[in-house]
């Protein structure tokens, strides 16, 4: 319980000072993190990564539902948010810029991923920075790999339609705001869409 006010304190405070950036007053609540690690295969997913991971809320399911045969890298660009991440989950590696995601990849030795999970505001960014990370989480999906976000609205929903096929849109209403997981797959080309 405790944790929970800290978190949603902590969480507050980052949305006054950078709410472009944080997209909510409150961390992600627990019917939208099952929501989105529902869709994930974990059975074959070795490597996952988390966009915007923020206070944790979405971290901490990862490991209730990951079989360690699955490897974790998490982004978050605020630093404190960031330094407690790290604290939490010394078993995830983290790094700051989503923007520079293949280079992180690089950096872990990896390629592509299976799977990418995201909590990122993408309409709060301007086009040209959500145009970079739309880029980079495509080449940095496996062919035939999830892309799972959540948003407050369906304003994304043409962007990824021309980016992946958009398996499911499930609605959660248990969450302030209420919040859309979008459930995308990559196919099995590796061109790179772009806005038109």
């Amino acid at each position: 319980m405790m944790r929970t006010i800290q978190e949603k304190l902590v969480f507050f405070r980052q949305f006054i000072r950078q709410p472009r950036q944080t997209g909510s007053v409150t961390p992600s609540s627990p019917f939208l993190a099952q929501c989105m690690l529902d869709a994930v295969p974990w059975e074959r997913t070795r490597s996952l990564v988390e966009l915007g991971a923020g206070t944790g809320a979405i971290t901490r399911h990862i490991g209730r539902m990951n079989n360690n045969n699955t490897r974790v890298i998490l982004f978050e660009k605020e630093a404190d948010l960031r330094h407690q991440l790290i604290d939490q989950f010394p078993l995830y590696t983290c790094y700051d810029d989503a923007g520079k995601l293949q280079d992180a990849l690089r950096i872990e030795g990896i390629g592509q991923v299976d799977c990418m999970l995201s909590g990122l505001p993408f309409f709060n960014f301007t086009p040209q920075v959500r145009e970079q990370l739309m880029q980079q989480i495509y080449t940095s999906l496996n062919p035939g790999g999830l892309f799972i976000a959540f948003q407050y609205s369906q304003q994304m929903r043409k962007t990824l339609s021309r980016m992946f096929t958009v398996e499911h849109v499930h609605f959660v209403p248990l969450n302030i705001p209420p919040a859309f997981v979008y459930v995308c797959r990559k196919s099995d080309e590796e061109s790179i869409p772009h806005e038109s």
